[in-house]
Parts: C-alpha cells; structure tokens; sequence
C-alpha cells in the first residue's frame, strides 16, 4: 500500500517536473494546433485517425510541428497495440523483437500493432530494410516521423508502402494559440508585445515556443519577486506578468520595434539598396528584416520580382538564382535557408541593372488598351480542319528556313506597327541582345529597299 502511494506521489513529481510541451502535450485531436490541411473537419489524416483505419505513413515536417504529439494521439485513439521506438537509439534487433511481439499479439489476441518509428530518417539502408515485410503484409502500421526529406533519407521500398503527410510550420495564429495556453498552464499572463516577439523569433516551432515560454515566465517569477524584496515564489503581486524584457531575455534575443511602417519601409530600403548596387546595404536590411522575424516568403518573393524589374535581360541568371533562393526558403526553411536569401541577394545587387523588360510590358500593356488589333491571317493557328480554307497560315515565313534563323515579317497588328516596347541597353548580357536585335533591323532594311 505504501509503496503505492510512494509511486504516485513519486508520478506526481516527475509531472511537475516535465517540461511545459510534454506537459501540455494534446491528447486529443481538436486540442492540436495548426496543420489544418491535415487534422481539420473532413481532412484526410483526420478521417483517418477517427476511423482508425490508418495505414502505414511517414510524417515529414520541420521540428516542433506535431510530430510525435499526433502519433501519441493516435496511441490514444488506435485499438491497435501502440509501440514507439527511436531511430537514434533503436537497433535491427529492437525492431526484430517488436516485429515478434506483433506477431504474437496478433495470433494470441487478434490485435495488430503500430509501430512509431520517430527520428526515421536517422536508420540506416539495412535497418531500414527490416521493416519491409512486416509492413508489406501487414503486420504492423508504421508510423515513421521525420525532419528530413523522405525522397533523401527513406528507403524507396518504403517510402512506396507509405502514405506521406507533410507538416508544415505552425502559423502566427496558431503559435500564439499555443503560447496563450501555455501561459494558462503556467498560471501567468503575457503582454502583447512580449506574445508578438515571441511569435515572431520561433519560426513556427511548437515545442521551442513553448520551451521559451518556460523559462520566460521563471525569469518573470524572479524579476517580480525581486521588485517585491521577497524570494521566487513567495511574491504576493498576484499571477506572473511575462513582459519584453523576460522574452528578451529568454530568447536572448532583442527586439526589434517593427510594425505595419517598419515593414513596408525596410523592404523598400532593401530592394533599392539592391538597385543601386549596394550589396552591403542590402545585406544589412536582409538581416535587419530576419531578425524582426519577417516571412522569409515575402522576402523571396520580392528577390523574385525585383530580378526582373531591375535587372531582366542584363543578367537572365538573376531570375534562376531568386527562384532557387525562394525554392530553397520551402524546402530547408530558417534558419538555413538565410544563407540562401543572402546568396541571391548580393548576387541582385552585384549584377548589371536593365528595367527594359519591365517597362516592355508596360508600354505593350497600354498600348493594347488603347489600340486593339486583331491578330493577322499568317500568324492565326493553322492546324485544325478548315483552318486553311478561312487563309489561316497562308503566308507564314518560318523562321528556321532561313539560314540567318530569322525573316523579314510583321508580327504586330497595324494599328501598333513600327511601335517598339523593348529597347535593350547596353549593359551586361543585354548588350548581345542588343546587338541581335540591330542585326535583324539591317536585314530589315536590306529587303524593304
């Protein structure tokens, strides 16, 4: 009896001692916060889970994402026996053991088993192998978890018995979610300011809020108990106020005082720092514009719009190098993928500037406003039946029979001829084009005369 109520209290003890994730970790679904694609009303991963029909998945996301905390639920819902494991520790002969134990459960009790593999990635080919026949016939659900890229580090034997669900980052709105509930748990309260920063440095990872959270509202604790003269713990000032500077602190992290002006006008500093070929400048708004926690997206995106605003046909490159670095923030995602954003930021702001190609479009954009025009006989689609009888085509030059790979034709309708939208300059890779373009203009010349 007595060691009875030494074990609970012993339970109790360690309860208190659990970090706040572990302790708030959900036990049902509608308690998970964020991946709506996934664990909303009607979703697949849902629909799932509820009817536990779940088969074999790998679930692919970065760290603090839900993870481990949906597989737990799973445990919690599943009729199914719920073994975990971690690849960090487990060996081929673990897994062999629980592959036995799964067969036996099944031929003993008729109960089949889901096996939570956490930290997949971290097996290797051959440890990775021995879990194929069990779950190719059957024997056990696999749940794999990992941070890394499943095509990369899962075996594809695998990966194709599997269904695979990617968790995405958590939302501003489902961080601060979190955040509040914490503070609820901890019986504190937070300003606004020190939730935002909060919010704004953690990059989407749960666990890490939650963590911050922790240690911000002990450094709250003391700061209030000191201001009182009285020990930590025994302030009467009523619940813990989690300010700033105790974000600040726990973070380590200043913040930056960013709002709806800050944002607008750092971006703009950027992108004309980058236009005036200030690679440095440019540089410093970057980091200056990260720190503050701005969406890494929104960042690509205007890299990706600026090479060809500012840039275009000077150095075509630019455009490739922002849509890698914006390809790059989806797929490694901060804090990485800042050495990406930076890497195509002094390349924009290194590179030769030409905004013809924008200003292309622009004129051309007006111009079919005011003037219209019909698309002329030889240039209308000529490969369906009938198409010759209305003169489709007829007339046409097709440029590649000409050795010069180029002919003298009208393109424009009449009402814009002779316009021209695209005037190349002189400066880097758009000086050839340049060239190119007063070459046909000869050739041109030479057959109206």
């Amino acid at each position: 009896m007595n060691s009875d109520l030494f074990a609970a209290a012993a339970e109790q003890r360690l309860e208190r001692r659990q970090p706040l994730a572990s302790r708030m970790r959900p036990i049902r679904l509608d308690d998970i916060v964020g991946q709506k694609h996934l664990l909303g009303p009607g979703k697949p991963l849902r629909r799932l889970i509820e009817a536990d029909r779940l088969s074999s998945v790998v679930l692919w996301g970065p760290a603090g994402t839900g993870k481990t905390t949906l597989a737990r639920v799973v445990a919690r819902s599943t009729a199914k026996s719920f073994v975990q494991l971690s690849a960090v520790t487990a060996t081929v002969k673990d897994v062999r053991e629980e592959i036995a134990k799964a067969r036996q459960r099944l031929g003993e009790r008729e109960q089949a088993t889901i096996l939570f593999l956490d930290e997949v990635h971290r097996f290797n080919k051959s440890q990775q192998d021995s879990l194929l026949p069990a779950v190719e016939s059957g024997l056990i659900v696999l749940i794999g978890a990992t941070t890394e890229n499943p095509y990369f580090e899962v075996n594809a034997p695998l990966l194709s018995r599997s269904t695979l669900f990617r968790l995405e980052p958590l939302d501003d709105e489902a961080v601060e979610q979190l955040l509040r509930r914490g503070l609820t748990v901890e019986k504190a309260t937070g300003t606004d300011e020190a939730i935002d920063h909060l919010v704004a440095r953690v990059g989407g990872d749960g666990r890490q809020s939650l963590t911050a959270l922790e240690v911000a509202v002990t450094l709250a604790e003391a700061r209030q108990a000191d201001e009182a003269g009285a020990a930590p713990g025994t302030s009467n000032n009523g619940p813990v106020l989690v300010e700033l500077e105790d974000v600040e602190a726990a973070l380590d992290v200043k913040a930056f005082r960013y709002g709806r002006d800050e944002h607008y006008d750092t971006i703009s500093a950027f992108i004309k720092s980058i236009r005036g070929s200030d690679p440095d400048a440019a540089v410093y708004w970057l980091a200056r514009m990260l720190e503050a926690g701005e969406d890494a997206r929104f960042i690509a995106r205007r890299l990706m719009v600026h090479a060809s605003e500012d840039i275009g046909m000077a150095d075509s490159q630019a455009l490739l190098v922002a849509a890698a670095a914006a390809q790059a923030v989806e797929f490694v995602g901060l804090p990485e993928a800042r050495i990406n954003l930076a890497h195509a930021t002094v390349y924009l702001a290194t590179a030769p500037k030409s905004n013809r190609a924008y200003m292309s479009i622009n004129k051309a954009q007006e111009a079919s406003r005011s003037a219209g025009g019909e698309v002329g006989k030889h240039l209308r689609d000529a490969h369906y039946k009938g198409a010759a009888s209305l003169g489709h085509g007829e007339g046409y030059l097709y440029p590649h029979n000409d050795p010069r790979g180029w002919v003298p034709q009208d393109y424009l309708p009449p009402e814009v001829a002779g316009q021209t939208f695209y005037e190349p300059t002189r400066l880097g890779d758009e000086a050839n084009v340049a060239d190119r373009l007063a070459q046909q203009k000869r050739w041109r010349h030479e057959a109206d005369s």
